[in-house]
């Protein structure tokens, strides 16, 4: 077998896994999709999961959004991640820019402190949180949830920008230092706009994790009025019984903001994750 067909084999094989890799992805959605335009007696009927209804039952949206109060849930969730995306970010920069640019003491002792952050389980703070937020009356509040977020996602913020961070070559630097730039400078106008790629990975990553995050929410918010979009559709599986059509149409409706996200800033995502693993 000649070096030809041996690459026209490794393509084909190739082809053949990211198809059957398209099919994993591809059969859940579509059976997301065929349940939530089917009616509740469409479950009796012994119509197939993977078969649509005769009768779009589009009543599903209708009702996820009027009965099931989807626009509250999602204007909420809305709220804090849109609040704690770009500040977590901010804080997550300068965190970086100091492990990589400035002359901290022990940056590679204090870089495995922050990511000492990721080890330690969320399940281990509920507790805590909970009679820490009910002394300081934080319960049902936005910026309860906020707080928190902020600090169990600064460590993989960190991870990702200092990467990224440290592949800028330093010469930039005294390059903008002859050019009468300050540290704050420096920081601001030339890496940020530099790291726009990482930049950009870390806003699909967190605000996909903030808008699906439910341990958190559904401890620290109570309030039906301030629910956030994953503890808001557990209002919707019943304790007798659940309508999976209704349930489905919910879910296929608090995608939409995360899958506009993902489309403005996937441009930057390769690049971005490529980035931060160099070092």
């Amino acid at each position: 077998m000649n070096g030809k067909s041996k690459k026209i084999i490794k393509k084909v094989a190739l082809y053949v896994i990211l198809i059957l890799l398209a099919l994993v992805w591809i059969v859940p959605m579509f059976t997301l999709v065929a349940t939530a335009v089917k009616s509740q007696s469409d479950f009796y009927s012994g119509i197939g999961l993977f078969e649509l209804p005769k009768n779009i039952a589009w009543e599903n949206f209708v009702n996820a959004i009027t009965q099931g109060r989807m626009l509250t849930y999602m204007k909420n969730d809305l709220i804090i991640s849109c609040l704690k995306v770009p500040l977590g970010i901010f804080v997550e920069a300068l965190a970086a820019f100091a492990l990589t640019r400035l002359q901290v003491r022990h940056r590679t002792g204090l870089f495995i402190f922050f990511l000492i952050g990721m080890m330690l389980p969320m399940q281990t703070a509920l507790v805590p949180i909970n009679v820490i937020y009910s002394k300081l009356d934080l319960l049902n509040t936005y910026f309860g949830l906020f707080y928190v977020y902020i600090g169990f996602g600064i460590s993989f913020g960190i991870l990702i920008l200092r990467g990224f961070f440290n592949g800028i070559p330093k010469d930039i630097d005294e390059a903008a230092y002859i050019d009468g730039c300050n540290k704050w400078q420096l920081f601001y106008k030339i890496i940020l706009p530099v790291a726009k790629p990482a930049i950009a990975t870390l806003i699909i990553t967190d605000f996909l994790s903030t808008w699906n995050e439910y341990l958190l929410a559904s401890v620290i918010i109570n309030d039906n009025t301030m629910k956030t979009v994953p503890v808001g559709i557990m209002t919707f599986v019943g304790e007798h019984g659940t309508d999976y059509g209704y349930l489905c149409a919910g879910v296929l409706i608090s995608v939409i903001p995360v899958l506009i996200v993902y489309l403005v800033f996937q441009r930057h995502f390769v690049e971005g994750m490529a980035g931060a693993v160099k070092s």
